[in-house]
């Protein structure tokens, strides 16, 4: 880390230059919503540094040094809280779907930087829009830039595209490490674009450079297909670890502009889930129908330049929108808090648990307003855990002393944090399976398809846009959602409130066992038609792919709104980054069961259930066997899920 002697010179020199006038907001709102006056704690003269704002200067004449200016600003900033203990700029406020009103007297009012209703969670949903198309505008079309452009074979094309692609979803847990830990969600999305950026720039420079084809018998071929190469490749991972770091920190920014003591934010912070991920796939309809195009018959660099533009403009409104966002300044690294309660647990391993739960440790409320922190109510699972809070000999002296917990006395919310992370393991695992039959789409489901009658009246519908009709369907099923079965249910009992998150996931994983039974269904009909000399029309899959899609919005998004509800407070991007590992983990297991199907079926010469013609396998067998798979993964879920105690936080 920087040490804060020269981050304060480089601030005095910055802010004393003769720009800085220049650089004030133009507009007199602006100016006042740059401004912030001072709070004081309840009973202090001095300034409580918690709700301190400094504002940061835009440079409207020179932006694009101006923006970095303002990044780099932002780092210091945080650097120089941090490192001055500071807390969060507002108190913590509850993001679990259960809160326990306890004594009267431990009520203090919440302090809100912004009103509800800010305009924060579209600009980011925007911006995500436009990431999404940057990013698929370089991913979607890869292989075959490998392959046309810098002439890499098929299988090495192939295998350099899916080791990009699960690093790009591998890097998210190190970005949300760097969030929860050290730099916070904003400050590790700026971070992350500028790297993110540079990596999509260097892709686009790579279309340009001089390839064999231009180089005829030169001496120098080999020599520039090995620059545009490495210039690619460095550019792809860069891109993969900026964008995971973007994956990691956005949508808990997002999710944090929502106040939940407030019913009507509420409701909106779940429809800000939903359409998060419809801006994702809003990314990939642009991309494959659009940017593919430019690539493949105007210009590779004009295709990639494209994409790279959409991520410069949304950076570009990111950074501009910075007023507008509420921030949270991380705490420390969560591991510690972890650790000291196995730790300490261990050390007690031969005390008793008290029957009443109120005789455990828990934090001391004070009448400080920087003191005030959420509380987890006690459960009786993991029980061995609540050895950490026994209180023994010293150990009230040595909290009373370190003033928190230490690695011999925890809190309770420290032991239920843990126990948290415990309970939403099995959850977790049972996503890696559902990611796995979602897996399908791009590869069996195509594969399938392109065995089919691809002629629908009179248009050839190649068997991969399929994908785009499941995206279409996705965006559907979610306006159906919030706009019919939602109200329908509150129509029926005004009282009662929509579906759990549990549930929904419920019902995603129901529905993509039955998308697989309608795909074996179809496979049966199309093998008994083929032997006969006929054939079905691709568009009978769109079912499958309309389930598919049920699923996919019933799973996914409730799962990535549970996690980051469920997640203590220290771990909110790590828990959100974890839910989206299973989309990488459950491609590399539907790769380990068609290796094993193969195993077992492609022997003493027949050509297994996945044969290269499909006419001779048995699709349908695979399909019946993740359907069943997928089944069995829904009965396993449900006994967890019913007994899944939801987080209560005591207020």
């Amino acid at each position: 880390m920087v040490s804060p002697a020269p981050r304060r010179v480089y601030k005095a020199a910055l802010l004393a230059s003769p720009f800085h006038q220049l650089s004030q907001p133009p507009f007199p709102f602006l100016r006042r919503a740059a401004q912030t006056k001072p709070r004081r704690a309840p009973g202090s003269s001095e300034e409580t540094n918690s709700t301190r704002r400094s504002f940061i200067p835009f440079s409207w004449g020179i932006w694009p040094f101006g923006q970095i200016a303002v990044a780099g600003l932002q780092a210091m900033d945080a650097g120089d809280a941090m490192e001055r203990g500071q807390r969060s700029p507002r108190l913590p406020e509850s993001r679990s779907p259960k809160v326990q009103e306890d004594d009267e007297s431990l009520k203090v009012p919440l302090i809100q930087d912004k009103k509800t209703g800010s305009k924060a969670p579209a600009i980011l949903l925007g911006f995500e829009c436009l990431e999404s198309t940057a990013f698929n505008g370089i991913g979607t079309n890869l292989v075959m830039y490998l392959e046309t452009v810098l002439h890499s074979s098929n299988v090495a094309s192939a295998s350099n595209v899916t080791t990009w692609m699960g690093t790009s979803f591998l890097t998210p847990v190190l970005g949300a490490f760097l969030a929860d830990t050290y730099w916070g969600n904003y400050n590790t999305i700026i971070v992350s674009l500028f790297v993110y950026v540079l990596g999509m720039l260097l892709v686009t420079f790579s279309a340009f450079l001089p390839t064999s084809d231009l180089c005829g018998v030169s001496t120098s071929c080999g020599s520039s297909l090995l620059g545009a190469k490495n210039v690619a490749f460095l550019g792809l991972y860069l891109v993969a670890f900026g964008s995971g770091g973007v994956r990691a920190a956005l949508l808990p920014l997002g999710a944090e502009q929502f106040d939940d003591d407030n019913a009507a934010d509420r409701e909106r912070k779940t429809s800000f889930f939903s359409w998060y991920y419809v801006c994702v796939d809003f990314g990939m309809i642009v991309s494959g129908v659009f940017i593919v195009w430019v690539q493949t018959s105007v210009s590779w660099g004009l295709g990639f330049g494209i994409a790279t533009a959409c991520l410069a403009l949304g950076f570009a409104g990111f950074v501009l929108a910075t007023p507008t966002y509420k921030r949270r300044m991380p705490t420390g690294s969560p591991l510690r808090s972890l650790a000291q309660v196995v730790v300490a647990a261990c050390r007690k391993l031969s005390l008793r648990v008290p029957l009443d739960s109120s005789l455990l440790h828990e934090v001391i409320i004070t009448d400080k307003v920087e003191d005030q922190v959420p509380r987890i109510a006690h459960t009786d699972e993991f029980a061995f855990l609540d050895k950490a809070a026994v209180v023994a000999g010293s150990d009230m002296q040595e909290a009373m002393t370190a003033g928190s917990s230490s690695w011999r006395l925890c809190t309770v919310t420290q032991v239920e944090e843990l126990k948290i992370l415990l309970r939403l393991l099995p959850i977790w695992a049972t996503s890696i399976v559902l990611s796995a039959a979602y897996a399908q789409l791009n590869t069996t489901f195509v594969q399938q398809g392109g065995a089919m009658d691809m002629r629908v009246l009179s248009l050839h519908i190649p068997a991969a846009s399929m994908v785009s009709f499941e995206v279409l369907c996705v965006l559907a099923w979610v306006l159906v959602y919030d706009l019919v079965i939602v109200p329908a249910l509150k129509s029926v009992s005004p009282s009662r409130e929509e579906p759990s998150q549990l549930r929904r996931m419920g019902a995603g994983r129901l529905l993509m066992a039955l998308a697989m039974a309608v795909a074996a269904l179809l496979e049966m009909k199309r093998l008994d038609l083929a032997g006969r000399g006929e054939s079905v029309s691709i568009a009978w899959q769109m079912p499958q792919y309309f389930v598919l899609a049920g699923g996919e919005v019933f799973s996914y998004i409730a799962q990535l709104e549970f996690f980051y509800n469920e997640a203590p407070d220290s771990m909110k991007s790590i828990c959100t980054s974890f839910a989206l590992l299973t989309v990488a983990l459950g491609s590399y297991m539907s790769s380990f069961i068609y290796a094993l199907v193969d195993a077992l079926t492609a022997v003493d010469g027949r050509p297994g259930w996945i044969s290269d013609n499909l006419n001779e396998g048995h699709l349908d067998y695979f399909f019946w066997v993740m359907a069943a798979l997928c089944t069995l993964n829904f009965v396993v879920y449900s006994a967890f899920a019913r007994n899944y105690k939801v987080k209560t936080v005591v207020s």
